[in-house]
């Protein structure tokens, strides 16, 4: 048995097994993240289990180590594996913040955890364009980055559909990374883990609690080189993400959205206070000094060329109003809108209005 398996499986340990809450989980992540002696480590594990009183361990290390290679096997018995504090490729720009998870419990595409990441994250009742957008821009941004998210509605779900197909995706849950939450994403749970990247610090079983979300809001910030807000009101647990993300010096974008929207007035408050406005996936690699040839332009028909433009030019507008605009027949201009709709251009954003979506 190796030191370095042996580090691992107390680590392992102290994160899953450990009689410790989650502020002591904290402090031992702290000691731990810039690599200790193992016997300090031994100190550590020892001290855990006489500050709890907990005479279980009678047999000391030894008995940790065990626990700890036997909670090894019941991950990879789930199809889970562990990358702690102790493992090569655990992400580095984790291991820097102050509170970095002693490990990761994770599902899928382990060579993901060294890729550049990009994190995006929206309100879970987000306008249908930003939705869009986001989902315009976590495709491109694949390309180049493994994008960050959660697995709720919104934002979160906005993200994990531009990035899926492409398989550059991480998604970190606020639960065990056995728990469905949400329970209507157990199927996309299985999807991601199979294509693409689960994350959670949170040991087999343990349901979603309210403070495991800001927990998890500080991974999000952490993995990532920058932060997308696609929506956010005014107290949005969103704004969370994006706090962490200028603590731990990330560059922070937002789309911008209509004066007044309520979804919106987090995003608008960040832009003023200097985060960058973000309309599309260029505005993003441009920040970062990136060249990006952008996606190939979809071809239009003159008749649709018309329609984006006019599109573009009203900002929203109603199918009918475009319509008599354009001296279009509305079943003609509806069919138009169809047309831009499925080519990623435009987007209904409620009733029969539509706006246009940016590809820059």
């Amino acid at each position: 048995m190796s030191a370095c398996s042996q580090e691992a499986r107390l680590l392992v340990w102290l994160a899953a097994c450990a009689p410790a809450d989650e502020r002591a989980r904290a402090r031992i992540a702290q000691l731990c993240a810039q690599g200790i002696p193992r016997k300090e480590l031994e100190k550590i594990c020892l001290a855990v289990i006489e500050t709890a009183q907990n005479r279980v361990y009678k047999g000391g290390i030894a008995e940790i180590e065990r626990e700890g290679e036997e909670y090894l096997a019941r991950l990879a018995a789930k199809g889970f594996f562990a990358v702690t504090l102790a493992s090569a490729d655990y992400p580095e720009a984790l291991r820097a913040i102050p509170d970095p998870p002693i490990a990761l419990f994770c599902a899928g595409r382990r060579e993901l955890l060294g890729m550049r990441k990009f994190c995006i994250v929206g309100a879970r009742l987000l306008p249908a364009w930003a939705q869009a957008a986001g989902k315009a821009i976590a495709g491109e941004l694949s390309r180049t980055f493994a994008v960050v998210t959660g697995i709720a509605e919104g934002g979160d779900r906005a993200a994990v559909d531009g990035a899926l197909p492409s398989g550059n995706l991480v998604c970190v849950l606020p639960c065990g990374p056995d728990v469905d939450y949400p329970a209507a994403h157990a199927a996309l749970r299985r999807e991601i883990a199979k294509r693409a990247l689960l994350v959670s610090e949170y040991p087999l079983g343990m349901r979603a609690q309210k403070f495991s979300f800001h927990a998890r809001n500080r991974i999000l910030a952490g993995l990532s080189q920058g932060v997308l807000v696609l929506a956010a009101g005014e107290k949005s647990g969103t704004l969370i993400t994006a706090d962490r993300a200028l603590a731990y010096g990330r560059e922070v974008f937002a789309l911008p959205h209509n004066a007044g929207a309520a979804q919106g007035v987090g995003c608008n408050a960040l832009i003023k206070q200097g985060a960058y406005l973000c309309t599309g996936a260029q505005d993003i690699f441009d920040a970062f000094g990136m060249q990006y040839e952008g996606m190939p332009a979809p071809s239009l028909t003159p008749q649709e060329e018309r329609m984006l433009a006019a599109l573009r030019l009203a900002g929203e507008e109603h199918a009918a109003a475009l319509a008599q605009r354009l001296g279009l027949p509305v079943w003609e201009a509806q069919a138009a809108l169809a047309s831009l709709e499925l080519k990623g251009l435009a987007v209904r954003a409620g009733g029969n209005q539509y706006t246009a979506i940016s590809r820059r």
